[in-house]
């Protein structure tokens, strides 16, 4: 007989075990299913996110900045040291370590919260039924009230570059490597293609990152990416644009890459490929035939605008949805459902979604780009500001980038702002709560800015909107 829930969440990433807290938080008994497995083979917590993606990435750029700044960063500020050395195993060992105090952290909440969780892997019949297999093959059957779908994604493998985890890795044995390699590839320029391949090179690997596209960081405001770029080609990074894989032959001497670009076919001798082409999905054998939830044509559940599959009962959130693949999207879809489900009123606005990529310099954006909105018709205006004349920025030793803001000509609300430069991951929040109040560039200007901090970037670009920036010539 199959034990009954209030809620089941498949999945237990960002959008899961936060829907699954929030859900218990509620009141409702909850359960939540996870088929990840762990560094160590041993189910866990967390999913891409915790475990291989958003916290190792960053603990091992830290580390890889630490190392970088020692050589070549300090003696501005009078710091020096002989012969400098990284020991990769420790470094690793470290980011292991981080990823066990967090994946521990979540458990502790589910017993807190009296969340169940249950490891295997899901698949949802009709009349939200979860059957779950474990990894010994067993099978067992749960209902629910509400099923909240959160399967998350997996990384997209070309058919010509399949992973074998030594040679030609994904973004998890990127995490991995015993030793750093002399020749890295990277196929895709992407946030796991620059932030991974900013981590190698900062540890002296040769990275040569293709991308296919003609366009630098296509996605983001063409202001920042020409500024990034720039940066990245100082730092040795070898973009490559309009660079197409045809082929990744692994040999005993590496790995032998044929693309094509403007030129004609070329070829590349690497030692380790990391292939970072993006995500899909992770919807594969998840639903049974009967369970009513449809897929779009790339594989990601259907939902309105609440996140609701058209199912009774059952909804789907995070990555395995429309919208970008961020964890702190997939966060608050994932609270939003769970408080609808308890008759409260949540919502997510997909407008006001800040994108992050923590390479050096950090670029950060939400809303609009400069290119979109003029494609629109919109009449609009723009004021930007740099770094290098901001007094922390100088004395930190980072004046590289700028924040820019771009707001409607006639009402002055902002419609999007981007930034390149140092923690501008943590300057986008101030944009995002003004354009989530409906904010103004007027408004931003107005507020009073600490002294001397970042932030005064983010109100000397407010001031240059209407073009009255105080230490910038106009």
């Amino acid at each position: 007989m199959s034990e009954n829930y209030d809620v089941i969440v498949i999945g237990a990433g960002p959008a899961g075990y936060v829907a699954a807290i929030r859900a218990a938080q509620l009141g409702m008994k909850t359960a939540c299913i996870d088929s990840f497995i762990g560094k160590d083979g041993k189910p866990a917590l967390g999913g891409t996110c915790l475990n291989v993606g958003c916290i190792p990435s960053k603990a091992l750029l830290d580390s890889s900045r630490q190392f970088h700044n020692l050589l070549h960063g300090f003696e501005a500020h009078g710091i020096s040291a002989k012969s400098p050395s990284i020991d990769v195993a420790t470094m690793v060992g470290r980011k292991d370590k981080i990823v066990k105090q967090f994946t521990g952290g979540i458990t502790a909440l589910f017993k807190a919260n009296k969340v169940t969780a249950i490891a295997g892997f899901a698949t949802l019949k009709a009349n939200r039924v979860v059957s779950v297999k474990d990894a010994d093959g067993k099978q067992s059957e749960y209902t629910a009230t509400n099923v909240i779908i959160a399967a998350g994604s997996v990384p997209i493998e070309l058919p010509f570059a399949k992973f074998d985890g030594k040679h030609i890795v994904d973004n998890a044995g990127a995490l991995d490597f015993n030793e750093v390699p002399k020749r890295l590839g990277v196929i895709g320029a992407g946030v796991i293609g620059l932030e991974l391949g900013s981590v190698w090179r900062r540890l002296g690997a040769e990275v040569t990152i293709l991308e296919a596209l003609p366009d630098f960081l296509a996605a983001a405001d063409a202001d920042v990416a020409k500024v990034a770029a720039r940066e990245f080609k100082k730092q040795g990074l070898d973009i490559r644009l309009g660079a197409k894989l045809t082929k990744a032959d692994v040999g005993k001497k590496g790995i032998t890459l044929g693309y094509s670009d403007a030129k004609g076919e070329q070829s590349l001798e690497v030692d380790k490929l990391l292939v970072a082409v993006g995500r899909r999905a992770a919807t594969v054998g998840l639903l049974a035939e009967g369970s009513g939830v449809k897929l779009d044509d790339r594989g990601r559940v259907e939902v309105d605008q609440h996140n609701w599959t058209g199912v009774e009962g059952v909804w789907a959130v995070g990555d395995c949805v429309r919208g970008p693949m961020l964890a702190h999207k997939g966060s608050e879809e994932g609270i939003a459902v769970a408080e609808l489900i308890a008759g409260k009123a949540g919502h997510v606005n997909l407008d006001t979604v800040p994108w992050v990529i923590y390479t050096e310099p950090e670029i950060a954006w939400v809303g609009q780009t400069e290119a979109q909105i003029k494609g629109s018709g919109v009449a609009y205006k723009t004021g930007s500001f740099p770094f290098a004349a901001i007094g922390r920025a100088v004395a930190m030793n980072e004046t590289a980038g700028h924040v820019k803001i771009i707001a409607d000509a006639e009402t002055d609300r902002v419609l999007g702002v981007h930034m390149v430069g140092p923690l501008v991951s943590e300057l986008i929040s101030e944009a995002v709560v003004t354009m989530e109040f409906k904010g103004s560039a007027e408004d931003l200007a107005r507020i009073v800015h600490a002294h001397p901090t970042l932030s005064e970037a983010v109100h000397e670009a407010a001031l240059a909107v209407d073009k009255r920036a105080i230490h910038k010539a106009n």
